[in-house]
């Protein structure tokens, strides 16, 4: 049965205007996306009807997604005011589920000292290897080229080739009828290469990670390549106490029926 869907805006601190959904019923739940991804474009739909009969979950648009505003000049300390006005709004406090670069970000607010009572994170992509770390400063310059030059075309073609996709098939997905909707948030990806640090080779933070004081599980997927559960572990490693699961036979696209048991455990 499908669970009842309701929106409303929250207002970050400065300024920006934030498009939410609420379903469900319980302790309040943040989910938070990672690239390209938002409400009506991503796994966050899917995982709040698995969580909704036993939280209030909270999905919203990242700023310069969907329905969202992107107030200039962006920086990483408002994406964090993002996440703690929408906590806010939930009540306070409030758990928080996360993937890919939506992790990335989950973790530094949670260091930052942001509502959270229980983070759960989906493989964050940092860089654990030299030469990951030299692709995501190529990645990254590359992306502030395209961008920079209006070509958000070639932006997206910039990430889909850095996650792995085959040349010929980004091309073929230029002329698909989806594309359009990943040129709109093109821009959003260089606030995700930020959240990463990206352009100083995105190593895991374990410093600003040491600093979060709330429990932590971090997941990653049995069949996802070493590049991502590798920066999972290390991660568990650097956060005090954290969890460390895996999923098997799950890929960087987690199903959200197999992530969901996980997380009402663990909020449990």
């Amino acid at each position: 049965m499908t669970t009842a869907v309701s929106t409303t805006t929250v207002v970050s601190t400065d300024g920006t205007t934030l498009a939410c959904s609420v379903t469900g019923s319980g302790p309040a739940v943040v989910f938070v996306d990672g690239a390209l991804c938002h409400r009506s474009f991503g796994p966050g739909a899917a995982v709040a009807e698995q969580l909704a009969a036993h939280h209030t979950v909270w999905t919203y648009d990242r700023r310069g997604r969907g329905a969202s505003g992107d107030t200039a000049p962006y920086e990483v300390e408002r994406e964090i005011e993002d996440l703690a006005a929408v906590i806010a709004a939930a009540g306070g406090s409030a758990h928080v589920v996360a993937v890919s670069s939506g992790a990335a970000l989950a973790l530094r607010a949670a260091a930052h000292g942001v509502g959270i009572d229980r983070l759960a994170v989906y493989e964050p992509p940092f860089s654990t290897e030299d030469g990951q770390a030299a692709r995501f400063v190529q990645y990254a310059a590359d992306l502030d080229a395209a961008l920079t030059e209006g070509r958000r075309g070639d932006a997206v073609a910039a990430f889909m080739t850095f996650v792995g996709m085959p040349a010929e098939m980004v091309d073929g997905m230029r002329s698909a009828p989806v594309w359009p909707a990943f040129e709109a948030v093109a821009p959003t990806l260089a606030h995700d290469a930020a959240v990463l640090a990206a352009r100083t080779g995105a190593a895991v933070p374990a410093e600003v990670l040491a600093g979060v004081a709330v429990p932590t599980l971090v997941l990653d997927g049995g069949a996802s390549p070493e590049l991502l559960r590798a920066p999972a572990r290390a991660v568990a490693a650097a956060v005090p106490g954290a969890e460390h699961r895996t999923l098997d036979g799950q890929t960087h696209e987690v199903a959200a029926e197999v992530l969901a048991p996980e997380l009402v455990t663990f909020f449990a």
